[in-house]
């Protein structure tokens, strides 16, 4: 009998290519000079650091993928922004606590493996990881062939972050007269895609010829790190919210203690021409709020005389603006009025 008549390589898994991309990551994530590394790329786990200055660590984790915006790059065939998503909807989870993003990891599971959609993917990850300052040390790549059709592949995030005991945000620091500021979105983010494609194909729009959606649909997430950790080490906020899956109420009631409601007047809220776009093209107001951020991209819970001290942190296009309060009352989230959409 000869052996050779099977081959892994035979079955659709290709080692060499997977090897090759691992000392791609590798290469292009050490070339950071003066700055000592403890990731072990290629190898069976990584070692980081817990930063000394921090009283009392406590390790917080979070992961997430970028669900099916990955589509929206298949059908464009663009890939440089999806890996800035992915880190974004870790480490924008991790802040909501206080904590500080230290290390991410991804995984890649794809039908064959293609280095140049793969080198795309990851340098948008590396990417994603300089703004949050945390270390990619690692992840995995794995090729399947018979479980994704031709092209396809999915992504997911997994990142660790360290809080101060002290630092870390809990329900108990917010109070009732509170203000609630929303820091606008990038866009839609990474979630709602779902019902955007389906809308996409019942109306038959071709998103290669429409220069409005190609552009909107794939804007990565906005990584809200920097500031927000900032504000934290001051002591300027009680509370915060990523405003991901589920929308604005769905998330920000997750922070919000017994007896106490976040009011939101949605009049207040600004938001983009993609969600405009959307509500225009047939999705009605309850849908849109439950399923989109509709350009609240993470929500700030301050004391109001901290208001313009907050304000100070951000740049122009992401500066904070009040949308509600915290009031007394049992229902955690109560909204008020509507969007403009015009």
């Amino acid at each position: 009998m000869n052996k050779k008549l099977f081959t892994y390589k035979k079955s659709g898994v290709n080692i060499n290519a997977a090897d090759n991309f691992v000392k791609f990551i590798s290469s292009v994530s050490t070339k950071k000079k003066g700055k000592k590394k403890f990731s072990n790329i290629g190898g069976f786990g990584s070692i980081s650091d817990i930063p000394k200055h921090i009283k009392k660590p406590k390790i917080v984790a979070c992961t997430d993928g970028v669900g099916t915006k990955i589509e929206i790059a298949n059908t464009l065939n663009k890939y440089d922004t999806i890996g800035i998503d992915l880190v974004a909807m870790s480490v924008n989870d991790l802040i909501v606590q206080g904590a500080k993003p230290l290390l991410f990891l991804d995984y890649i599971s794809i039908n064959k493996i293609n280095l140049i959609k793969l080198k795309s993917i990851i340098k948008g990850v590396m990417k994603g990881c300089k703004e949050s300052n945390c270390e990619l040390v690692g992840g995995e790549t794995a090729e399947m062939p018979g479980t994704y059709e031709k092209d396809k592949f999915d992504i997911a995030g997994f990142a660790v972050g360290v809080v101060g005991k002290n630092k870390i945000l809990n329900k108990n620091k917010i109070k009732k007269n509170d203000l609630i500021l929303s820091i606008p979105s990038s866009g839609l983010h990474s979630n709602g895609f779902s019902l955007v494609r389906y809308l996409l194909n019942k109306k038959k729009i071709n998103i290669k010829k429409n220069k409005f959606l190609k552009t909107e649909l794939l804007k990565p997430t906005k990584i809200y790190v920097k500031e927000v950790l900032k504000l934290i080490d001051k002591n300027l906020i009680n509370g915060c919210a990523n405003i991901t899956g589920g929308g604005l109420a769905d998330n920000i009631k997750r922070v919000i203690p017994k007896n106490l409601v976040a009011e939101i007047n949605l009049n207040k809220i600004n938001t983009s021409k993609i969600f405009k776009w959307l509500k225009m093209n047939g999705i009605t107001d309850k849908e849109m709020l439950k399923t989109f951020n509709c350009g609240v991209g993470f929500c700030l819970i301050i004391n109001p005389k901290n208001l313009n001290k907050v304000k100070k942190y951000f740049k122009k296009k992401f500066k904070p603006y009040v949308i509600g309060k915290i009031s007394a009352g049992k229902n955690k989230v109560k909204l008020n009025g509507s969007i403009d959409w015009i």
